[in-house]
């Protein structure tokens, strides 16, 4: 990062997010510096809503939606900042005319304004912090620009609005690429577990073995002496129903299996009673009807309950559920249930009893599945401690990106000469 320093030529403001500015910078209003737009479109060239707009960078995602109705136009240079739920930060600086929908304001810069310094203004953690604060409503919490409009708005002389932008377009430029290259390697380090996992319980872990057609497309060979046998001769289906709704309620989802709801941050409406729920063991198979053609199932960690519209399969004695688990995870697993999945819609697609019964299964010995889940295990976990150990790096660069905007836009660093 380019040489700054830190300002000492300061005023006090006394807010709990703008504690103080640089002496010759002016506090106003943030509506005298950008002004609210609700006109209609002279353009469609392009079209925006919130699912656009990349959250802490502002970078624009295509997603192939359409939109219909009328939506506000905006001209190249205005900012669009999302009032939904504005703690996901979607802040745009628009490259030319076009077409706003859905929850964003179109802020236009006034004269001695410049647009991206705004536009960071307005990414700035403290800002987002203060009016997610001022957000009404639990479900879908708006922004109201009455409040928003009266923030005060630290604002230098248009000079230094662009030397600061300039400053942080490069070294969030460079902070992005280190993230990019870092999200890469997550990508492969996943894709070498999948295919660890996906060769381990396909084709065992003792390379020398003689191999045989599985007569299944989606396994190929697999070890001589394992069994390809139908669910139906290996499951049992487990329709127990909970009297008092009182169980563990469980998840069962395509990214991480099943898990407990009181480990997921998503909130759902949910019935006001559970009784009536399917019970699942522990080692029990968990089906989410719905989405199983995405991989929305596996080997439950504990005794529980989940959807009455979900299915539960008890393992029979010749198969591990630890193997099982790793086996419904795979991504070819999933696309072979589509197979056998009832619906008019592909992406309504429902795998009911007697289509998962025809699925058939790789079943080696009960003793080499435990030695293939115990290698898996060994493996997998350097894998896993690598992804962690990168997450955390990546969380600590955006930090860093979201304090370096922050610390520029407030005054609380001297970017001029770096600039």
């Amino acid at each position: 990062m380019s040489a700054v320093s830190h300002r000492t030529d300061t005023r006090p403001i006394g807010l709990p997010w703008l504690q103080q500015v640089p002496s010759q910078w002016s506090v106003r209003p943030l509506k005298f510096n950008l002004k609210l737009m609700n006109e209609p479109a002279r353009t469609s060239d392009q079209l925006v809503a919130l699912e656009n707009i990349e959250g802490w960078t502002g970078r624009f995602l295509e997603t192939g939606s359409s939109f219909d109705g009328q939506g506000a136009g905006f001209e190249a240079n205005d900012v669009l900042f999302g009032k939904l739920r504005p703690n996901l930060a979607k802040v745009f600086i628009a490259d030319r005319a076009g077409e706003a929908f859905g929850d964003l304001w179109v802020l236009r810069p006034q004269e001695g304004c410049h647009p991206r310094f705004f536009f960071y203004q307005l990414l700035g953690s403290n800002f987002i912090d203060t009016v997610s604060a001022s957000t009404n409503g639990a479900k879908m919490p708006r922004a109201d620009w009455s409040y928003v409009g009266a923030l005060p708005s630290p604002t230098p002389m248009v000079d230094e609005q662009r030397a600061i932008a300039t400053y942080l377009d490069r070294e969030t430029a460079r902070i992005d690429g280190l993230i990019e290259k870092k999200a890469r390697f997550i990508a492969l380090l996943k894709e070498k577990r999948g295919a660890v996992i996906a060769h381990a319980v396909t084709k065992g872990v003792n390379r020398d073995a003689p191999m045989k057609d599985s007569g299944q497309p989606w396994l190929g060979e697999v070890p001589a002496h394992w069994e390809v046998t139908a669910a139906a001769r290996l499951f049992t289906e487990r329709d127990e129903r909970s009297p008092s709704g009182e169980e563990e309620l469980l998840t069962v989802s395509h990214l991480t299996g099943v898990t407990p709801k009181s480990e997921k941050t998503v909130h759902m409406i949910e019935a006001e009673s559970h009784e009536g729920y399917k019970i699942c063991e522990h080692g029990d198979l968990a089906v989410n009807t719905l989405w199983a053609w995405m991989g929305a199932m596996g080997t439950s960690p504990m005794r529980g309950m989940i959807s009455p519209s979900y299915h539960v399969y008890t393992p029979g004695p010749a198969l591990n559920p630890a193997y099982v688990d790793a086996i419904v995870r795979l991504p070819v697993f999933a696309h072979e249930v589509k197979r056998f999945s009832k619906g008019v819609w592909s992406s309504r697609l429902r795998l009911y009893p007697e289509g998962f019964r025809e699925v058939r299964w790789p079943v080696p010995p009960k003793h080499e599945q435990e030695e293939i889940t115990r290698n898996l295990a060994a493996h997998t976990a350097r894998i896993d401690t690598l992804i962690t150990k990168t997450e955390q790096s990546i969380a600590l660069l955006k930090e860093k990106r979201a304090a370096l905007i922050t610390a520029a836009v407030t005054g609380k660093i001297d970017v001029r000469s770096a600039a």
